[in-house]
């Protein structure tokens, strides 16, 4: 018999990958797999690693669920969610051109320059869950914040390659 996962248990499955359980039905749990969505998975099924079980009496509602999902996966995962580029800048290029005549330009396309962007601002917002999750005093964990907000404040020049605002960095207020 399988062991009784409740709703916000970590598993990786062999064909679907990362998921978390975030419901149970009579002989099936509904897992959310990063990769092909939700999935129903029954209930006897054995073939799959268990991360991180909840227990089954836990009650947790389905917007519960679905945060600690959004939670788990910024905060664990090396997968970031898609940001648009902004339509201006769509098969765009960047040219580096050296002031050195016998030098060669590079050229970039804005594509790929903004995907590195976007990895930086998510490996940074995962720095941050880490620092905030660690064992260090608060003062240290302030203090690294600080540089952290002062990182996004530097990235503040490409905001203008995000489609959306809500994604566009944001550093310290009036510095």
């Amino acid at each position: 018999m399988s062991e009784i996962l409740g709703v916000g248990s970590r598993v990786k499955h062999p064909a679907f990958g990362d998921g978390v359980v975030i419901g149970a039905e009579v002989m099936a749990y509904k897992v959310c797999f990063i990769t092909y969505g939700i999935k129903l998975v029954g209930k006897e099924y054995s073939a799959w690693e268990i991360i991180d079980k909840v227990a089954a009496d836990e009650a947790v509602s389905f917007s519960e669920a679905e945060k600690s999902l959004i939670k788990i996966l910024k905060t664990w995962s090396d997968i970031s969610e898609v940001i648009p580029l902004g339509d201006k800048w769509k098969n765009g290029l960047m040219i580096l051109k050296p002031d050195d005549a016998s030098l060669k330009p590079k050229e970039i396309p804005i594509d790929t320059f903004f995907h590195k962007i976007v990895m930086v601002r998510d490996r940074l917002r995962v720095m941050e869950q880490r620092i905030n999750a660690s064992q260090l005093s608060d003062e240290d964990k302030v203090n690294l914040q600080q540089y952290i907000t002062r990182i996004y404040g530097s990235l503040t020049t490409f905001n203008i390659l995000f489609r959306n605002k809500e994604d566009q960095f944001v550093g310290d207020k009036g510095e």
